[in-house]
């Protein structure tokens, strides 16, 4: 996905304040013109189809989900949403089960390891040095601080921490990122298929549910469907329990056929998994060390796919040139958040506790039952994605 922090438009407002954050909404709505813009320039074959993305609804709990977020904006003279009615998202997306909508047509998805090979092809031409397994051992917090590897020690005027979920590993940020997994499926090709449920462009979808699924198409006539809210690690430790196939394959599977039973015979040609980052604000933040201002860091993406890492390099680079400008002074370049999760292991047992209630709340609304109090209590804890401010957390 390629999108912009227009569905977290409220959470903007709540620390930006109003007019701060329509700057915010149109600096990350401009970020997907200069990715797009850059990718052509360079002419990077990633796949980029500008389709636009849907946030739907799938159950009577999920209706009006994006309600309050259209009147936000629509306040502050921002209209970015088109309202879907069930009729339209349900032709839209191929989904029987959605309830409603709204579309935003400048989103867009594309193949982000080809974008990353472009971006490394881009950064060799203009001379930048780019040294792979070279695993950072230790950092130094020192003036000028220094980088420990297996073969030799970097020392730099400046260090740029962009680690995202590995910023785990280290003890500053552990509290404030939650690495979890998010599962993946693709299925065998089937263009047909595909075009005649009017799914054969580049349209993003996602739900309105706190483990949120989201699928698109790709240009060979494939569906690729993910969830998120897998499994967690314990203080930070990732090393490779995130890697090869999904652990959660049958559930993903299963989700995926409820959701589009019109391809359910379909072949699940691939799964896997990868680690993303919640942070409780569901924003990323940056920031220089309190001891150390020459090390720069900018953790925490999580629920945009790659749309805001345009952003968060200008802000970086404002930091790490120590230019006071309108990207360094950004609310979230005001360093660590205050709000954090639990120490461990209060953090790890209490993620699956809350994991399993909301499990089973968003079960028993897609079958119409009242959730349990008691998993709708727990759910509360849940870091923000989609949701809302008000409508489902305190």
């Amino acid at each position: 996905m390629l999108l912009s922090w227009t569905a977290k438009f409220e959470k903007l407002v709540a620390i930006a304040g109003a007019q701060e954050a329509v700057r915010l909404h149109r600096a990350t709505r401009e970020a997907i013109e200069q990715i797009i813009g850059f990718a052509a320039s360079e002419r990077i074959d990633c796949e980029l189809r500008r389709d636009g993305w849907i946030w739907t609804a799938t159950n009577a709990a999920q209706d009006g989900a994006w309600r309050t977020t259209v009147d936000a904006l629509d306040r502050a003279g921002e209209h970015p949403f088109e309202v879907l009615s069930a009729k339209d998202t349900q032709a839209r997306t191929g989904m029987a089960v959605a309830r409603g909508g709204v579309f935003d047509k400048d989103m867009a998805t594309l193949q982000p390891a080809k974008l990353v090979r472009g971006l490394r092809r881009a950064a060799l031409a203009r001379g930048v040095r780019i040294h792979e397994n070279t695993p950072m051992t230790r950092l130094e917090r020192a003036r000028p601080p220094r980088v420990r590897t297996p073969g030799g020690t970097i020392t730099a005027k400046k260090i740029v921490l962009g680690l995202n979920a590995w910023a785990a590993a280290l003890p500053e940020f552990r509290r404030s990122v939650l690495v979890v997994a998010s599962d993946q499926l693709i299925t065998a090709r089937a263009p047909g298929r595909l075009r005649e449920l009017g799914l054969d462009n580049g349209t993003g979808v996602a739900d309105s549910r706190l483990l949120v699924y989201g699928y698109r198409t790709t240009p060979d006539g494939r569906l690729n469907f993910s969830k998120g809210g897998g499994d967690f690690v314990f203080a930070g430790r990732i090393g490779g329990k995130f890697d090869g196939h999904a652990t959660r394959a049958d559930e993903v599977v299963g989700q995926f056929r409820r959701t589009l039973p019109a391809l359910a015979d379909l072949p699940i040609e691939s799964s896997w998994r990868g680690q993303v980052t919640r942070t409780k604000s569901g924003l990323p933040f940056f920031g220089v060390y309190p001891d150390c201002p020459d090390i720069v860091y900018g953790h925490g993406y999580c629920g945009n796919g790659v749309g805001p890492s345009w952003m968060g390099g200008r802000i970086l680079a404002s930091l790490a040139l120590e230019r006071r400008d309108e990207w360094s002074s950004m609310p979230m370049a005001r360093g660590i958040p205050h709000s954090r999760f639990p120490p461990e292991p209060f953090r790890y047992v209490g993620a699956y506790m809350v994991r399993g209630a909301i499990v089973r709340k968003e079960a028993a609304e897609d079958e119409g039952r009242r959730p349990r109090r008691l998993d709708a209590g727990l759910a509360r804890f849940a870091p923000s994605s989609l949701v809302p401010v008000g409508k489902h957390q305190p």
